[in-house]
């Protein structure tokens, strides 16, 4: 079984117009598709992939050489780490937001629904709160918010309410325990796309992959070169939201804000009008890119070498 079978490989790629010696980020190596993808495209040029996954690590060995740097951290670092390797400025940046096949292939990663494993959901395994202990100690609103706002879960506090009577009886320690104590909410013959919904806000509380996503987006508007690309692949409303928001007009929420001469203040122009989406053929191919949207933007300013 392949480790993960990329997204939008071509055509997430080809947004960055790829400059032989220029320097880009893969802010999400993964499995390493999209970063093995870009570096065929330099010569020159220099490659800087981030995970914080150890598996990631692992993977990117099979792309060492002297144009490729994996960066072991989470993207919201981006420009702090791009610092250490003496790097001001980009022109390309790639970010796929999605969780990798191998993540959700290992029990253990507590990623999903079809195992019965460890409810832990962590993209990087060494630190930070399990999904079990987001279960185990949020109040009741805070569940409701994180299954309402990040899973869009119709029953948001039903199911909180549930999650709350279930843990005070007994402890809700593998994916299978919470599967059955919330059966009672779970819509019959929906189970997979409801379960989904709840795992995925359980996943992104976890990983504060909102906040760590706004951190990221705005370091990458300033790490851009005038006329740098920034090509990002979302699958969820919530992630596309805020990509959109953000080249529209330079925020997350609100409007543009403009000059005293009624020039619009942002740093990114988009270059397509509407995000582009996988093929019939990759949907057939690959399911797991039905949801996914690629929106691309430019950074203002007179590319060099125009």
């Amino acid at each position: 079984m392949e480790y993960h079978r990329p997204v939008l490989l071509e055509e997430s790629v080809e947004a960055l117009a790829i400059k032989p010696d220029g320097i880009y980020v893969d802010v999400t190596f993964g499995g390493g598709g999209h970063s093995a993808r870009i570096l065929k495209e330099l010569t020159t040029g220099k490659l800087y992939s981030f995970d914080q996954d150890a598996d990631a690590q692992e993977q990117s060995k099979k792309l060492e050489g002297p144009n490729f740097e994996f960066v072991r951290a989470n993207f919201r670092d981006l420009k702090k780490y791009l610092r250490l390797y003496r790097v001001t400025e980009v022109d390309g940046i790639l970010a796929d937001l999605g969780v990798s096949s191998h993540q959700f292939n290992v029990p253990e990663r507590g990623f999903s629904t079809r195992f019965d494993g460890p409810l832990d959901m962590r993209m990087n395994s060494d630190v930070g709160m399990t999904a079990q202990e987001v279960l185990e100690t949020y109040s009741e609103e805070q569940l409701h918010r994180i299954f309402g706002i990040y899973g869009e879960v119709k029953n948001a506090k039903t199911l909180a309410r549930t999650v709350v009577e279930k843990r005070n009886r007994q402890p809700l320690e593998t994916i299978g325990e919470f599967k059955q104590a919330i059966s009672s909410c779970t819509p019959k013959g929906k189970e997979n796309k409801y379960l989904a919904q709840v795992f995925q806000a359980l996943r992104i509380e976890v990983n504060d992959e909102m906040k760590a996503l706004e951190e990221m987006l705005e370091q990458a508007a300033q790490m851009l070169k005038p006329g740098g690309r920034l090509s990002v692949i979302s699958y969820h409303s919530l992630e596309d939201r805020m990509v959109k928001n953000f080249i529209a007009k330079g925020k997350f929420f609100g409007e543009v804000e403009k000059d005293i001469f009624g020039n619009e203040i942002k740093p990114l122009e988009a270059v397509h009008r509407k995000p582009i989406t996988p093929t019939e053929e990759e949907l057939l191919q690959n399911s797991r890119s039905r949801s996914a949207k690629l929106r691309v933007a430019e950074k203002k300013g007179e590319r060099e070498g125009k």
